[in-house]
């Protein structure tokens, strides 16, 4: 048996009134269930005793009717209520984890299948939890104490019986929920795994078709669902062979307080009413034990995620979520700067100095650190060592949030998201008006092949741009960056894709953009080195 994290009460809302109300409704259950048996207990005894006499028992009936109704109303509200915090519990959940995977950046957060998994069939797991496993840990809690405050008067050498077996159930679902636990993540791994390599296969598809490797790719994708199929079964079996151990200890334990309740009965020393109340109850002392081991494991894929998610929302951003207020984009500093990805450098000691209205080329052989500088610069990345300072003030000091609005960014492969063209630029800024989507798509070069599909700047997108050129896609990132009009212009290979005319246009773009503004920019191409002021070249020694 697991208790509730405390975690999901710190990061879901919902949950800490739906535990509230899970007490109150579970107290209100047990105190109806006492009713419901006194009064059955009494009504067979009168009828056994005295006969079926409906002057005498009629209102007992009737009682009992309405206890029974109003039980069945309870649940009711318990399984209502268990619906609607699951739905707000996951909706917090997945929000929040959204904006915390933002906030760490592309450097800091889990791989993109990962985060897929968590939030659509990771946290829908948190469904049983809410709707089974949660409501019965509350009734284990509450239902067992409250029975045996009614059962001891009555019949303490049951009730002591009943106190010593008790503890059986959670010591053996203690044993085996240690084993399930571990099965459970080990399943979901595995499932998280297979959805990220996945999602990494159907993106590079055409690349792996081209060099034969796709026959290759499918067979590890079937040796990772073995994997998986395996790890299923054998977390099923373990629940199944937990249910039974439960079933037989609950069982076992009843039937051995019905033996002492019949030998009692027999010689004289029990009433007929306290026999059939104390039976009565004692099946629904253990019951709520019971549901819980067997709850359990439809909950642990839940549980499994949520901890997955509680851990990524504790990971502290590379940048604090509020800091100094930050300065004009002036100066920018690189000192010292080193970035580190593990067991490898991503970016050597680097110096360097952009000065205001500067349009400077960071040059270097591939892998050498340049887009690291960037995601750097963008506080997506923290340094081993070093810092980048603007206009002499830190930037691991300022509000992240409120730096990153004053600057625009083109990375070396734009993605584009499901929606319409306009939407897509309108990225850059969001209550931008048509006539400025549209200027900034011409001054990108995207207007003269936007033009010519048929629902112009409304024609609706695939993910990542499907239907588009490479060429395409990055004149439709370029037009955000044109669009947003950030003091501060980062630009990773901005002509990559493009023919030789467009690749003119988009440079007479960058040049007329750069004017007034910062620009930093990853290049390669010798024609773009002459939009240049200046190269900063990257190298082990780079100092500018």
């Amino acid at each position: 048996m697991k208790p509730l994290d405390p975690r999901l009460l710190r990061h879901a809302r919902a949950a800490r009134s739906y535990l509230a109300l899970s007490v109150v409704l579970g107290a209100a259950l047990a105190g109806l269930l006492v009713a419901q048996a006194t009064l059955l207990a009494g009504a067979i005894a009168d009828v056994y005793l005295h006969g079926a006499d409906l002057r005498r028992i009629g209102p007992a009936l009737g009682a009992l009717a309405a206890v029974t109704a109003a039980r069945a109303a309870v649940a009711w509200a318990q399984e209502a209520a268990a619906t609607r915090a699951a739905a707000a519990v996951k909706r917090q959940l997945r929000s929040r984890l959204l904006a915390h995977v933002a906030a760490l950046g592309p450097a800091a957060a889990p791989p993109s299948g990962e985060v897929a998994t968590l939030a659509t069939r990771g946290l829908d797991a948190l469904d049983a939890y809410f709707a089974r496993y949660l409501p019965q840990l509350v009734l284990a809690a509450l239902v067992p104490l409250i029975l045996l405050a009614r059962i001891a008067p009555a019949d303490l050498i049951a009730a002591g019986t009943m106190a010593l077996t008790l503890p059986l159930i959670p010591v053996f679902m203690a044993l085996v929920g240690l084993q399930t636990e571990a099965a459970n993540r080990r399943q979901f791994r595995l499932l998280s795994r297979l959805s990220h390599h996945f999602l990494d296969v159907i993106a590079g598809l055409p690349t792996l078709r081209v060099f034969g490797r796709a026959r290759r790719q499918a067979e590890v994708i079937a040796q990772i669902s073995a994997d998986q199929r395996r790890v299923t079964m054998r977390t099923l079996r373990l629940a199944f062979l937990s249910s039974l151990v439960l079933e037989l200890l609950g069982t076992l334990s009843v039937a051995l307080v019905a033996v002492g309740i019949g030998l009692r009965l027999v010689d004289g020393r029990l009433s007929l009413a306290t026999a059939l109340l104390v039976l009565i109850l004692a099946p629904e002392v253990y019951l709520p034990l019971r549901q819980v081991g067997a709850n359990y494991h439809a909950s642990a894929e839940g549980l499994a995620a949520a901890t997955d998610v509680f851990t990524i929302l504790e990971t502290e951003p590379a940048s604090p979520a509020a800091g100094a207020v930050p300065p004009p984009v002036g100066e920018i500093r690189f000192e010292d700067l080193v970035v580190r990805h593990p067991g490898r450098p991503a970016l050597p000691p680097f110096s360097a100095v952009v000065r205001p209205g500067e349009l400077v080329a960071l040059t270097g052989p591939t892998g050498c650190g340049k887009s690291s500088a960037l995601s750097v610069l963008m506080g997506f990345t923290t340094p081993a060592s070093g810092r980048v300072t603007v206009d002499g003030l830190d930037l691991s000091t300022v509000d992240a949030d409120a730096w990153r609005r004053r600057v625009a960014w083109l990375p070396q492969r734009p993605w584009l998201f499901s929606g319409t063209i306009a939407d897509n630029i309108r990225l850059g800024l969001a209550d931008a008006d048509d006539a400025a989507v549209r200027e900034a798509a011409r001054r990108a070069g995207a207007l003269e092949f936007i033009d010519d599909l048929p629902d112009g700047l409304a024609t609706r997108l695939g993910d990542d741009g499907a239907g588009l050129s490479a060429g395409q896609r990055q004149r439709i990132g370029l037009a955000r960056v044109f669009l947003r009009d950030a003091p501060l212009v980062l630009l990773d290979e901005p002509t990559a894709g493009l023919d030789a005319a467009t690749e003119a246009a988009v440079m007479s773009a960058i040049r007329e953009h750069a004017a007034s503004r910062t620009v930093i920019m990853v290049a390669h191409r010798p024609s773009l080195l002459t939009l240049a002021d200046r190269e900063i070249p990257l190298t082990p020694s780079a100092v500018s």
